[in-house]
């Protein structure tokens, strides 16, 4: 890759590369110009290929015409944008087309009668389904969900619920006044969502919790299953309690004594479930968050996907936004102490995770996430694989001779560090063409056998190969 296309890269959110100017298909590159101003932001680079070769353009400022003129005649509104052109040492010429992020989404594509607006997803600019439509559509009124009011009243409602919680988190009286404060009224006396959602009657069906513990480690035959309805902080203890039911205690080894250690750390899966219910999409309706418990591990899932397009398991966790679908459900929890506001809720998941005795990076929580869906999985510190579990099953050969148990993946990322020790981690993701968080799991399963480790600091370190591993 070119060493102007790196420094370019390294200053986007996202970008697309384009070898030439598609004049007749201009929508192949018309919809990423959607999708950047419906989202982002983001670079389409012409006169670079997939590989991030510089192959260069040969007529860049007709090229610059036609892409301004396209812009301002097929994309309604016309979003904000820039087009720099750039020169490689050997004299090829490249285009950038920055488009910045917009607030009068959406951004549509018009041409033939058709008017689509697209969205960010991963590395793809895709067709916005309507719940995605039906978000952008807000952000370009500058509203969200939970702010919308509904044709409830106050007097139709109670908030005893929520006054008791506040009461014993504050330790202050809790006043009708707040119910205003804290945008769950509005001035003509009418719920918001975000009211009607902590309100003691709720009466939304889409605010629901179903509990599942599973036998085994797959969805076969139900234990035990559960499902709540009511207003969120109902929810949150429900989920609570229903976890605490399942989370049975093991123990660790110490030197005189043995340590009792539960499969899951309790602060873990309350800030969870609480990022469960404060960032899903209530406007989907007809789904439901879900906790999924297996032998092996428990599952949060949550209708909605990143609130910025990203996909989490493409981000680095000290690195996520702090943007929110639901400020104002978000803002009420962090008034009752049961969150931050700095966006720092994954990385707590983390951390909480990691206190638990005998915590290995090889149990660290999974966060995956898809357009209309999130998932948090905590792995079961307690669980011992008795199958083939080269990691997690002391009995296993392959503990012994690991090398048995290498994946391909595991081999590559030996070789790559063996052969450059101070290599990053965003580096072995571009050579090995994976994700940060598979590079960030692989290392930790390397390190958990002894393999690999790391020496020094992240800037200004290196790995360290166990001598005689093979590639």
């Amino acid at each position: 890759m070119d060493s102007i296309i790196k420094r370019l890269i390294g200053e986007n959110t996202s970008c697309d590369f384009k070898e030439f100017l598609e004049r007749k298909q201009f929508k192949s590159w018309l919809k990423s110009v959607s999708a950047f101003a419906n989202g982002l932001g983001g670079s389409l680079f012409f006169g670079v290929n997939d590989d991030g070769e510089v192959v260069g353009l040969s007529d860049i400022k007709s090229d610059t015409e036609f892409i301004s003129d396209k812009i301002k005649n097929i994309i309604d509104p016309i979003p904000d944008f820039e087009l720099k052109t750039y020169q490689t040492e050997d004299g090829k010429n490249i285009l950038e087309l920055r488009v910045l992020s917009g607030s009068m989404t959406p951004y549509y594509f018009v041409n033939s009668g058709s008017r689509i607006a697209f969205v960010r997803m991963g590395d793809e600019s895709v067709v916005a389904n309507a719940h995605q439509l039906s978000g952008l559509v807000l952000k370009g009124r500058n509203v969200t969900y939970d702010s919308l009011s509904t044709e409830y009243t106050l007097k139709e409602m109670s908030f005893d619920a929520l006054a008791k919680t506040y009461e014993k988190q504050t330790g202050s009286l809790f006043q009708e006044k707040l119910l205003r404060s804290f945008s769950l009224i509005t001035d003509k006396g009418f719920l918001t969502n975000a009211g009607v959602l902590f309100s003691d009657q709720c009466p939304y069906r889409h605010s629901s919790l179903y509990c599942t513990r599973w036998t085994g480690i797959h969805k076969d035959d139900a234990k035990d299953s559960r499902e709540y309805q009511g207003n969120l902080l109902l929810l949150l203890d429900a989920g609570e309690q229903f976890v605490d039911l399942h989370n049975l205690k093991g123990w660790v080894k110490l030197p005189n004594r043995r340590l009792n250690t539960p499969d899951y750390s309790h602060r873990a899966v309350f800030e969870a479930l609480v990022n469960a219910f404060i960032h899903r999409d209530y406007s989907e309706l007809g789904s439901e968050v879900h906790i999924d418990i297996y032998d092996d591990r428990l599952v949060i899932y949550s209708p909605g996907g990143m609130f910025d397009g990203t996909l989490i398991q493409d981000r680095d966790l000290d690195d996520v936004s702090s943007k929110r679908r639901n400020p104002i459900l978000a803002d009420v929890f962090a008034q009752l102490d049961f969150m931050e506001k700095r966006g720092s809720g994954l990385r707590k998941i983390y951390n909480e995770t990691a206190k638990l005795p005998g915590f290995t990076e090889a149990k660290e929580p999974r966060f995956r996430s898809q357009a209309t869906s999130f998932y948090t999985e905590l792995l079961n510190n307690n669980y011992r694989n008795q199958t083939n579990d080269p990691v997690n099953d002391p009995v296993n050969d392959s503990v012994n001779d690991p090398v048995k148990s290498f994946t391909l993946l595991q081999k590559d990322l030996i070789s790559l560090l063996k052969e450059t020790p101070t290599m990053t981690r965003p580096e072995l993701c571009e050579r090995l063409n994976v994700s940060l968080a598979t590079i960030r799991r692989a290392i930790a399963q390397l390190k958990e056998l002894n393999i690999i480790e790391r020496i020094g600091s992240d800037k200004a370190g290196y790995w360290k190969v166990k001598p005689g591993v093979d590639k």
